[in-house]
């Protein structure tokens, strides 16, 4: 079990020469969960090599669009109006990120909507390693009840005043990864790091109505804010079931069942743009299951068991869909 710290248990000799020497805690608020939604807010906690704050920073961004779900962010078209454009905040971002280790619940997220905005402004963003603190908490052993950052946050007494405000949740962040990173330097764990590789071009589909064109919505919310879409066959061969602590390979098919920290959506989106067979049922020919609760009895688990199934959770998903295979030639 990890024992309670604090900055004077760790000596300097004690602390793992190979961790990182800054972090910067990022947070972004987005008009949806779309390889081309746009980010509405930004904040940016930077920290020291020991997870101590240096300062902090935070912005919102005119996405010169519909906001998407105002009723989960609460920034109207009203409010982004006269907010600056990405291109207009990339050089102040810039000089927050660079040299650090962007941190992030879900990095792979907010790292992809940073690197889009980034290739449309025609630059490169200065980030070359991520660190989620989903994956953290479980190199950490952690007992937490889901992968959701309220839990994290109370699992370390952090209290969250606005969820789902940029700066509110980059704080919270802040403040669950500082004893995190004393608790993985206390046990010489090797921190989950995973390499950025920035977009150099970009390309949107047409552009949705622009701020102040808030069509569809009229104050009221939907059912689902975002259109419904078929996904484009699989063009590769399935060949086969995941091998545990192998890599995942295009053509696999690949089930989710239960609760996720990210949007079921978004998660079938980066499969499929991995290559990978999203499936919505589970049969024998399912390479993989993702479910963050294995000893459930949802239909999809229960056959897993019976068909003998790959099971992984969404974090070390996530981990795997950085490293796809790709599919045999012939």
């Amino acid at each position: 079990m990890l024992e309670d710290l604090t900055t004077a248990a760790l000596s300097a000799t004690a602390w793992p020469a190979a961790y990182p020497r800054g972090y910067a805690v990022v947070d972004v608020e987005t008009t949806g969960l779309a390889r081309d939604d746009r980010i509405i807010s930004a904040a940016v906690y930077r920290l020291d090599a020991r997870g101590e704050v240096e300062d902090h920073w935070y912005t919102t961004v005119n996405p010169e669009r519909d906001p998407g779900p105002v009723w989960i962010h609460g920034l109207t078209s009203e409010a982004l109006e006269g907010a600056p454009l990405f291109q207009d905040i990339a050089e102040e971002l810039t000089a927050r990120l660079t040299g650090r280790v962007l941190v992030a619940h879900n990095a792979v997220f907010d790292w992809q909507m940073i690197a889009r905005e980034y290739a449309r402004a025609q630059r490169e963003a200065p980030v070359r390693q991520r660190l989620c603190t989903i994956a953290l908490s479980k190199e950490l052993g952690l007992p937490l009840p889901n992968h959701k950052l309220e839990s994290l946050a109370a699992h370390f007494g952090v209290v969250q005043r606005r969820a789902h405000h940029a700066l509110d949740d980059a704080r919270v962040l802040a403040e669950a990864f500082r004893p995190s990173l004393l608790a993985a330097a206390a046990n010489n764990l090797r921190l989950p790091l995973h390499e950025c590789r920035p977009l150099t071009e970009w390309s949107d589909r047409p552009a949705a109505p622009r701020i102040g064109q808030q069509a569809g919505y009229g104050g009221q919310r939907p059912t689902s804010w975002r259109p419904s879409r078929k996904r484009p066959a699989c063009p590769y061969p399935n060949p086969g079931r995941y091998e545990p602590g192998g890599r995942l390979k295009q053509g696999m098919r690949v089930a989710f069942s239960g609760d996720t920290s990210t949007e079921r959506e978004l998660l079938e989106d980066r499969a499929t743009e991995a290559g990978l067979h999203v499936a919505t049922s589970l049969s024998r020919l399912t390479s993989l299951l993702v479910t963050n609760d294995p000893d459930s009895g949802t239909s999809k688990v229960v056959k897993a068991r019976q068909f003998g199934t790959p099971v992984v959770d969404e974090a070390a998903f996530g981990q795997l869909l950085g490293d796809v295979e790709p599919a045999s030639e012939g």
